[in-house]
């Protein structure tokens, strides 16, 4: 049986990384925090298990900044180019779909959409907050 992977890789190509197997999960954040950080009203996120996850070049040149103990984000000094998001407490890393453009992104569910910016009506559920196993209630919001 073989793994996939998928490659990735920043802006410019300066920091690359490898992802193996399958991400524990797929999807849409409308939070400030991730609209802020994308510059962007939505952010598409590919959470994985950190160990699936490799930088392969590039690791002397990304760079780090956390505004909550509950997230370490980077980005490639070079370009600006954002990477990863690696969450501590989930002990999950968060690689921005657009980092592995060949990773089939299929996502599953949108988190944080009372804080959304901009309707989306893709028939996937829409979460109020974070999903129950992050401690949250599984309502559903119609849209």
């Amino acid at each position: 049986m073989s793994i996939t992977e998928y490659q990735g890789r920043c802006f410019c190509h300066t920091v690359q990384l490898r992802v193996v197997g399958e991400p524990v999960s797929a999807g849409y954040c409308h939070c400030a925090s991730c609209r802020t950080w994308s510059a962007s009203p939505v952010n598409a996120f590919t959470l994985w298990a950190p160990s699936a996850v490799t930088i392969t070049a590039g690791l002397a040149r990304l760079g780090s900044y956390s505004n909550t103990d509950r997230s370490i984000r980077k980005w490639c000094k070079n370009c600006g180019g954002h990477v990863l998001t690696e969450h501590p407490g989930l002990v999950l890393t968060d690689v921005f779909a657009a980092t592995i453009p060949e990773f089939p992104f299929r996502p599953i569910v949108h988190v944080n959409y009372s804080e959304s910016v901009l309707a989306i009506r893709d028939g996937l559920p829409k979460l109020p907050g974070m999903p129950k196993w992050r401690g949250a209630s599984e309502i559903v919001l119609r849209t």
